[in-house]
């Protein structure tokens, strides 16, 4: 305890509190932190596949950004989403929405949405409910997409999320720094100790949830009641004061400096850097991901980089002057995969960002990278043909030691992607054998 006059604060576990007749912590001391990102629109299909297998493979290309990363992450090749193969007109929207899922979509332009079943983060989340303040977190740069695409027949809802608290609920994503922050951390940072869980999150919103609401058909208005009910369910787990000082005891003098750093950043990029480029935006979400890892807010995250067909323009990167769906449907047109792949690179550079932070975090005799598994994927491999074999995937960190990262491995041609899932939830400490249409586990990625 820190003990003052009339007050006294419970510190977090340290090692100086271990005796020196033991061993320092281990890995083992700590949970496996996982986190899914997803990229839109695939990648170049050359220049994306290391060359060389198992731990002897040098970096292509595109993941150049990751060559000093090498030894934290797994390259691996010929992974299938089978469900998202859909009968009829499709580049899209059934390669994102059960990215996490592996099954099924429902074909719909109306609102009866279906996935086909709970992502692996929410297993994963249900998995760790009552150790967290937050099941999980999803995070992400574009708002939620509405309408139809005319194009395909689908609704473009599908777009918008892969995680799915069931089969007809998605979760959706915060995408304001600023809010995702103050979510989370604004009691230490801030001069007044309001806790922002003190009032609900529907109080601010629900003039424009009740606004919508009258917009809807029926079914959507149950799905809005529905999801708005989570949320509440949520928020009575964050409103535990025991939960609450569980919390606080965590936030460390070293979290402490972090959050201080982070929230500057944000003031100043709302005052300077909102505009086109959206680099600064995405660290700073990528920064307090990180931080509600290593607090123990949440042990699960999703972050988007942008909807499904996201046509962001990127000519905010040296090089490009295009944007990023347009761009993806090169025609083997030389000048559009140069700028093409220059936009992936950038998205590796981000992820690369990310590892680097949580390498850059001790936590025990390793780091909160090696007690994290973090995966970068697209739901199709080259946008020009949206293939959704050899899927571009990696995985980085070691799962607390449990991983064989270092290697670029490929499968046997189309091997289910679920088998990945399998493995993952198994490193977690979920125990299954099955996940989706896996067939086995994928034992080459463990140790």
């Amino acid at each position: 305890m820190l003990k003052g006059v009339g007050a006294a604060i419970a510190l977090p576990f340290l090692e100086a509190m271990v005796p020196s007749s033991f061993a320092a912590p281990s890995r083992a001391n700590f949970p496996v932190r996982s986190a899914f990102m997803f990229m839109p629109n695939g990648v170049h299909p050359d220049r994306w596949t290391p060359s060389g297998l198992g731990t002897h493979f040098e970096i292509s290309p595109t993941l150049q950004p990751l060559k000093h990363l090498k030894d934290e992450i797994l390259v691996l090749g010929q992974l299938m989403n089978k469900h998202s193969i859909f009968q009829g007109a499709d580049g899209h929207y059934a390669k994102t929405a059960n990215l996490l899922t592996c099954m099924p979509i429902a074909k719909t332009a109306g609102d009866n949405i279906n996935s086909g079943g709970v992502s692996v983060d929410q297993i994963i989340a249900n998995h760790y409910k009552e150790e967290t303040l937050f099941p999980s977190l999803e995070y992400g740069l574009d708002k939620i997409a509405t309408g139809v695409d005319i194009n395909v027949g689908f609704t473009r809802l599908y777009a918008s999320s892969i995680s799915w608290k069931n089969a007809t609920t998605p979760l959706s994503k915060e995408i304001d720094p600023r809010l995702a922050f103050d979510r989370l951390f604004k009691p230490f940072v801030s001069n007044k100790p309001d806790n922002p869980h003190k009032n609900s999150i529907l109080d601010a919103v629900m003039d424009d949830a009740k606004s919508l609401k009258n917009n809807l058909g029926r079914s959507d208005q149950d799905k809005l009641e529905e999801y708005l009910e989570s949320i509440r369910s949520i928020e009575k787990r964050i409103t535990n004061q025991d939960s609450l000082k569980d919390f606080e005891s965590k936030i460390t003098p070293d979290i402490k400096k972090e959050l201080k750093r982070v929230n500057q950043n944000i003031d100043e990029y709302v005052e300077v850097y909102a505009g086109v480029d959206v680099t600064e935006k995405t660290r700073l979400m990528f920064d307090i991901m990180a931080l509600a890892l290593w607090s123990d807010a949440s042990r699960v995250t999703t972050f988007m980089f942008g909807n499904s067909v996201s046509n962001r323009n990127f000519s905010f990167l040296d090089g490009v002057s295009g944007a990023h769906h347009s761009l993806s449907h090169h025609m083997n047109h030389e000048a559009k995969l140069e700028q093409y792949d220059k936009i992936t690179k950038w998205h590796v550079e981000q992820y690369a960002y990310f590892l680097d932070k949580l390498k850059s975090i001790k936590e025990g005799d390793g780091t909160l990278l090696d007690n994290s598994m973090v995966m970068f994927a697209s739901g199709l491999r080259d946008g020009n043909r949206h293939s959704p074999r050899d899927l571009p995937i990696i995985i980085g960190g070691r799962g607390g030691g449990k991983i064989k990262s270092g290697q670029n491995l490929i499968f046997e041609e189309n091997t289910p992607l679920s088998n990945l899932y399998t493995s993952w939830l198994q490193t977690v400490g979920v125990e299954t054998e099955k996940f989706a249409d896996s067939t086995r586990p994928l034992s080459e990625i463990m140790v």
